[in-house]
This record gives C-alpha cells, structure tokens and sequence, in this order.
C-alpha cells in the first residue's frame, strides 16, 4: 500500500499539473493589478505566482551553472555525469513549488493581515534570521536526523531524495509531499513569525524564500561553490554555512551531516562526518578533476538548435531536438549569444559521460553551421580545431574525433591539415567516416542490386561507390565531370568498374527506389524519385522530408555499449543513447587501441574492419530504413 503523503496527487497529470496556478492566475485577473485605481486586497495572489516562478528560475539558473562544466568540472565532486534515469526521476522535481503555493494561500486566508503588510521593514529581516537560527535550524535537525532518517520514514519517505546518484539543484526538489511540508513549515516559521509580531514585511518573505532556496540548491549542487580560503581566514564560518561537499557527504553516508544550512548543529551534536573539511579543501582547489581520454569536437547545427544544450533545459536536451514553439521566445537571446560566441569564445566542454573507466568528452567548436560556408571564416575556424587538437595533446586525450563541418574536405582535407602541420601529435586525429560509410552501407538490404548516389566526389560517396561496386551493385552517380567520373572508376578494379554509372539529369534514377544523399535535394529533385523511395543520406543538414509517398533516413548514427555511466544528453537529434557515426568511429578507435590518424580518404578495405569491431566493443547500428 501507498503510504499517505508519499506521492503526489496530481501525479498522474503531468504536465497538465500548472493549470492548478489557474485560480491564482483568475484572482489576480480579477484584481486588476495593473488598474491602478482598482483595489490590492488580492496583491497577495500575484505576489504567491512571482514568488513561484523565482523560485523556478533560481532552480534552472542554479542547473545551468553546473552545467557549465568548462568552468565548474575542476570542483566537480561527482565525476560522474546525470543520467537519463536520474533526469526522468527528478522530472517533475517542481511539485514542491506547487504545494508551497497552496500552504502560502492557506496561510493568507488563516491570517488576512498578511495581504497589508508593508514592502519593507529592516527589523523584520533581523527577526527572521533569528528566528531561522533559533527555531527552524535546531527543528529540522532533529526532524532530519530522528525522524526522517528512522528506518520507517526513510523506506518510505526520505528514501526517494537519497536515490539520485549525483545530487543536482533539481534534486533539491525532488522529494515525498511529506519532506516538502515539513520544509514548507519550516519556512513558515520565520515568514510568518515576524509578521505575528509585527514586523513583517513582503521584502522580507520575498527574501527569505529566495534564500532558503538558494542555499538548498547550492548544497545539492555537485559543484564546490565556497573557497578554501574563506574558512581558512575565518575559520568560525565553517559552522555558520554548510557547503556542496559537506551536503553531499549526506547523501553518499546519510549518517551524518543533518543540518539544514548551519554545520553549528552537527557540530553540538557530534554527528558532523570526520572528513568533511579535508574534503571540501581537496574539491575546492580542483584536486579530483580528471582529463579525458577521449573528445568528440563537435559545432552547433543553427541558431535553434543552440538551445538543445544542456545549460539551457535539462529535461529538454534528454530527448531528441525538435523545432518547438516554446523555443521562439528565445530566439533573440540564442542569437546574441551567437555573436558573442563568434567573438570572444573558444571550444568548451558541452557534456561528458564515462565508458569502461574512461572519461569521454564532448567539446564544441562556437561556430554555427552557417559559418563553415563563409570564405572569411575558414582560417579562424580552422585555428579553434588546432588549438583544440593541441589542448587535447597537452592533457593526455588518446583520440579526438572531429565531426560534421569540422572535418570537411575544402576546410581542412578532412583532418589532414592539422595532422601534417603537427607531425609529432600524441593525440589521434579521427574523422571517424570510415565507420559512417559502413553505417550508410550496412543499412542497404541485401537484395538491393541499384542504387542513386548524389555527392559521390566527397570523401564518403567515394568510399561508398567503390564498395557497393565491389557487391556488384550499380551505382548511379550524377553529374560528375569526366575526369573525376574516371578518377573513381579507376579506383575499382577492371570487371567493378561496369557497376559505376554516369548519369546527367535526376530523371535518369526515376525507376531506382534507393537513393543515397550526400548533397542537398530541393523537393523540386526530389520529385524524381519514384514512389517508395528510401532516402538514405549524410548530408549536414538532412534534406527536408518533401516526399509523403518515400522515406527518410536519419543521419548515420550508433547506439553506445548498454554499459556506458553518466550519459544524460541526447546528441542532437540522435535517441538517447544514439550518437553520430564519427563519433562512434572515434570511440572504436579509443577502445581498439588504435595508433594511427584516420584522415583524409577512407580506406575502403578498412570499412567492414572497423564495423566488425564496432560490434565486438558493443556498439548497436541505429538503422532507419523501414
């Protein structure tokens, strides 16, 4: 049975949940607050939805900042990344602010005055604090220690804040109805104390909320936010404010360190963990960051798709990207970031995750998609790859794998610029498309005897070419001038060389049900392809899907081993779990123990080697066609 108060009742809405702020919202329409002449007997109304909605950005902001792992990863206390499961727990971690809307109304309604109190009062601020220091600290304590943490309560209702793995802001929230009434009252006790006694103010409930939240979120925030010297040269602070390490070693003990904000407590009782400070001195000065083995240089497809990034929204970067409409009101703001990004960045770490006791990294290069196309731009494009290579060099990385535009062929010869211009790199410079040929390859059933290739000079449609011929399957190729028509076809031996077509005109692969894209088709060409046709394509970005009567394939991609820790991020519209094939071929090669630079032309008789050993190592295709 359900124990009372352990789930939430409206958890069966979802999303639907934010209509119960409905009679809130109808009151303060009915108010008028902006008339100015209309009455603010119902302020309080509005005041309960700003005080929500502050309270959900100070959460969000509070994630971002810890998503910020070029800045935070050194004082990192988990080096391990949030993963999906965590994430789809802590989903609706924002119930609490719900409840505590609903107890702020009960209040007002047991005590009116408290929608006439004045907007300041600086006693009120000094009464609540000690009130908080006298009543709500020692309180909770012991509540903490001696009834949540009892074996009844913590089964079946404290248990559930304890299961995530790596404490997050969000995590802050995530807990039993009954943990959030307890923390509800306890927030209540200095809001509506000094109001009793007269001294209250809406500055001071304003105020107090916000901070209470600020540090709830500061101590399940995973990064170590307090520097050593500040205890060092005021040693007294250590017990007047906890910090993210000491918090955290209560989640990963949970048998000591139960103070809510004050280690004062703790510390009269003799329940403050032997390695609390010794630890906090080893986060702070970045002693437990690691470097990784292995990179993945990435850049950002388009404005929009900035914003599928795990400082943006959690929840959102944990499934596929989708052109959303929530997303247009932060157009604007994604496009100054842009700009500042094309001035003054230089590649950041976006995500991690862990794979067989490797650390793997995802960096972004700050470019846009567009910008690999203006002919200004090659060199200082160019330049942030080098130095990321060089970086990467520096701290130990076995392998960086370059994807999409950061390996193409008229930026930089597909990696081989930077490969003859540093010739005594340790790192291995990867552009993993031998592994998104196979992938492009492999999902081509076996029956398939003809085939429409568009693209077929870049380094990928070559390769593609020469191995469907060595299948005997022929090969459509449009539109190529003669001499570079020749130049592939001299690459095939003598009786494969039949199975290469020239075409000239789209109209000429009418009757072939499978094309391969490798360069943008208008729907315009697209119309030539008969009905059933499979797109199957590795063009960045994918053809608009024009065609009701045809299918489309995704970009090549590869599901990571079931074994991977810390993943939580989808990779751009991949499934989760699902990333690029050159990232894969990156990971193959770390995990292969390769010593050789895969750039420039793919080697075709390396294509079913590398496919082979993607799938010993664990590594799924993720296939699209139907």
């Amino acid at each position: 049975m359900v124990k009372p108060l352990s789930t939430w009742p409206w958890e069966n809405l979802g999303n639907f949940k934010y209509l119960l702020y409905g009679p809130l919202i109808a009151k303060v329409v009915q108010s008028k607050p902006w008339d100015q002449e209309a009455t603010q007997k119902d302020a309080w109304c509005l005041h309960i939805l700003i005080i929500c909605a502050l309270r959900c950005l100070l959460h969000a902001f509070w994630c971002s900042f810890c998503n910020l792992h070029s800045l935070t990863r050194k004082r990192s206390i988990h080096q391990v990344g949030v993963d999906f499961k965590q994430i789809d727990k802590e989903w609706h971690w924002d119930n609490f602010i719900i409840l505590q809307a609903f107890m702020a109304c009960m209040a007002y309604y047991s005590f009116p005055f408290l929608g006439n109190l004045p907007m300041w009062n600086s006693k009120g601020l000094i009464f609540a604090l000690l009130l908080h220091v006298g009543v709500s600290e020692p309180l909770y304590y012991w509540v903490h220690r001696f009834v949540l943490h009892s074996d009844f309560m913590f089964k079946n209702y404290h248990a559930i804040h304890h299961a995530s793995p790596v404490p997050q802001p969000f995590t802050a929230g995530h807990a039993t109805p009954l943990e959030h009434l307890i923390l509800g009252s306890l927030i209540g006790i200095p809001t509506l104390g000094v109001s009793l006694i007269g001294y209250g103010s809406v500055g001071t409930i304003y105020g107090y909320i916000l901070a209470f939240d600020f540090l709830r979120c500061m101590g399940h925030s995973n990064i170590e936010v307090v520097p050593n010297w500040v205890f060092r040269i005021f040693p007294f602070l250590r017990y007047l404010i906890y910090t993210p390490t000491y918090h955290n070693l209560h989640h990963k003990e949970m048998d000591s360190n139960f103070c809510l904000f004050m280690p004062l407590f703790d510390a009269l009782w003799n329940t403050i963990h032997k390695e609390s400070w010794e630890l906090h001195k080893k986060i702070s000065t970045g002693v437990n960051a690691r470097e990784p083995d292995f990179v993945f240089l990435c850049h950002v497809v388009d404005v929009v798709s900035s914003l599928h990034a795990p400082l943006f929204l959690r929840s959102f970067v944990s499934m596929p990207f989708e052109n959303r409409l929530f997303l247009l009101p932060f157009w604007p703001s994604a496009f100054v970031t842009m700009l500042i990004l094309w001035a003054i960045s230089k590649t950041f770490i976006i995500t991690f995750y862990n794979l067989r006791g490797r650390l793997h990294h995802s960096w972004c290069v700050p470019r846009y998609g567009f910008q690999y196309f203006l002919p200004f731009a090659k060199d200082g494009i160019n330049n942030q790859i080098e130095d990321a290579i060089l970086r990467a060099d520096r701290t130990g990385v076995k392998v960086i794998s370059l994807a999409a535009l950061n390996k193409n062929e008229a930026l930089n010869g597909g990696g081989t610029l930077f490969v003859k211009k540093l010739p005594n790199l340790r790192v291995r410079v990867v552009h993993g498309n031998t592994l998104t040929a196979a992938v492009i390859i492999k999902e081509i059933p076996s029956d398939v005897k003809e085939v429409f290739l568009t693209g077929a000079t870049s380094k990928l449609g070559r390769a593609i070419a020469l191995y469907l011929s060595r299948r005997k399957v022929r090969v459509l190729m449009l539109t190529l001038s003669k001499e570079r028509f020749q130049s592939i076809q001299n690459e095939a031996p003598k009786e494969q060389q039949s199975y290469l077509v020239q075409i000239t005109k789209y109209e000429a692969a009418q009757h072939c049900k499978m094309w391969i894209v490798g360069k943008w088709l208008t729907p315009g060409q697209q119309r030539w392809a008969p009905p059933g046709t499979h797109f199957n394509q590795f063009v960045v970005p994918p053809i608009f899907p024009f065609r009701r009567d045809c299918t489309y394939g995704e970009l090549a991609a590869m599901q990571l081993p079931e074994d991977v820790e810390g993943l939580g991020t989808c990779e751009y519209t991949m499934s989760r779990g699902g990333v690029h094939a050159c990232h894969a071929g990156g990971v193959v090669h770390l995990l292969e123990g390769w010593t050789h630079h895969e750039v420039g032309a793919i080697d075709v008789d390396k294509i079913d080697i590398v496919w082979e050993a993607a799938l010993k190592h664990g590594l799924k295709p993720v296939f699209s066609y139907p």
